[in-house]
């Protein structure tokens, strides 16, 4: 343990920063890393060396890729779809906006979902003479749970999928049941616990005739765009694309970073966008972000840290694979409801890779548990997700002002009822294989 406590001090001083943000996280992580450098800590070849590139680049080219299609003007098309559908309905409101969040979570990144979907839900509710704070708060929790389904959809999965080896395909196969399940457990828990709010509006004259001069708003802002049908053709055609290599990575042996970057790369070309213009749509602060974190937990890995933490924590747990997989998920999601998922999702990496090397537990039930855990977690309060912080601070903009409080009293519930339905599901998952 010699020569170990000074990076330790460095990651948790960083880590602290970054969880009361009194600093851009990205600065914050950086800065990290050239303190490490200046001391000697580490080398820069060194350092460079510990960036899991994959992840970048799968970051990188599915970024680029959504850019293109919020551009061509998909995501206003799938809006104005909903809205229509919905009629004014606030349980469908509430049911369909649900599903398509939770689906699009799932193939594209949730940040961008909620982008998209938080306005309308606002409009469409304010329009109706409802609080709009609820909805708002349930897209937030359904994108995080609908993006844990797949290896692209929330970044914890990038990192596990990347870093572990595990394919697109394993992610739905094994992570689909318990997020439909959570899914439909959140629908129906807001439904019950807020019944007067979700009233049908039938029997009434006014919130009726209110609701269909909103619609017919939205139709007619929706035809006053222009869209090319050619540019969205070819930007789904090159998601389809992506989204085919990635079900048959195990056949091209092209990993998802490869196949995003190059797929995105294709988008450019054939659509002739303005590339300076989509590269300021990149979030280069989260790219930066992830770098460096990889190299501050890659230190504290090299210099055996990790390695103590996991022999001196949770490899005391025993070698029951149920109290294992139990323990990995629980602590990910009550540690993810308070600190950012991200950086905790790549300090748990190597310390369940310990965890598996000493006792190993079958159908890599310890990273479902950890990805589980991480990204259902994130719901439990207003800071554990970038989702959940893009949704509250877009309601702010658009004049509803959701607290700290009022955020963990409608996410706390759920959040523990979706980590009870994980629990259920992986047991049952150990049973049946052991």
């Amino acid at each position: 343990m010699e020569g170990i406590w000074f990076p330790v001090a460095v990651f948790v001083a960083v880590y602290v920063v970054i969880t009361f943000e009194w600093m851009n996280k990205s600065v914050a992580a950086l800065l990290g890393v050239m303190i490490l450098l200046v001391f000697h800590v580490v080398d820069e070849h060194t350092a460079v060396g510990l960036i899991d590139f994959e992840t970048i680049m799968l970051l990188l080219g599915m970024m680029a890729i959504v850019a293109v299609l919020r551009k061509s003007g998909f995501f206003t098309i799938m809006s104005v779809w909903i809205a229509e559908r919905t009629e004014g309905s606030p349980l469908r409101i509430l049911v369909l906006f649900s599903v398509v969040t939770a689906t699009t979570s799932a193939f594209l990144d949730n940040v961008t979902t909620v982008l998209i979907i938080v306005p309308i839900v606002i409009e469409l509710t304010a329009g109706m003479g409802l609080d709009p704070k609820l909805f708002i708060i349930s897209q937030a929790v359904v994108s995080n749970i609908g993006g844990t389904a797949t290896l692209i959809g929330d970044p914890p999965n990038i990192i596990i999928g990347s870093k572990v080896g595990l394919t697109f395909n394993q992610f739905p196969l094994y992570l689909a049941a318990p997020v439909i399940l959570s899914t439909a457990a959140m629908i129906v828990y807001y439904w019950l616990s807020h019944r007067d709010l979700f009233r049908p509006i039938n029997t009434n004259l006014t919130k009726l005739f209110s609701v269909q001069l909103l619609l017919e708003k939205i139709r007619f802002e929706f035809l006053s765009l222009k869209i090319d049908r050619m540019f969205l053709a070819k930007g789904l055609g090159c998601l389809a694309l992506a989204i085919g290599l990635f079900v048959t990575q195990t056949i091209t042996k092209l990993s998802p970073g490869v196949v995003a970057l190059m797929v995105a790369m294709i988008l450019f070309v054939i659509t002739r966008v303005d590339v300076e213009h989509m590269l300021q749509e990149i979030e280069w602060s989260t790219l930066l972000f992830f770098a460096g974190l990889f190299i501050l937990v890659g230190v504290l890995e090299k210099r055996g840290a990790i390695e103590w933490v996991a022999h001196n924590a949770f490899l005391r747990v025993g070698d029951n694979p149920y109290v294992m997989v139990l323990v990995i998920l629980w602590v990910s999601g009550i540690v993810s409801g308070f600190l950012d998922n991200i950086p905790f999702t790549i300090t748990m990496i190597p310390i369940v890779s310990v965890m598996q090397a000493t006792n190993p537990v079958p159908h890599n039930l310890l990273w479902w548990a950890l990805s589980l855990g991480a990204c259902f977690g994130g719901n439990l309060t207003m800071i554990g997700a970038s989702a959940n912080i893009v949704s509250v601070g877009m309601a702010r903009k658009l004049g509803y002002e959701i607290t700290f409080l009022e955020f963990f009293r409608s996410s706390a519930l759920i959040t523990l009822i979706t980590l009870v339905i994980s629990s259920a599901y992986l047991t049952l998952l150990l049973w049946v294989s052991l």
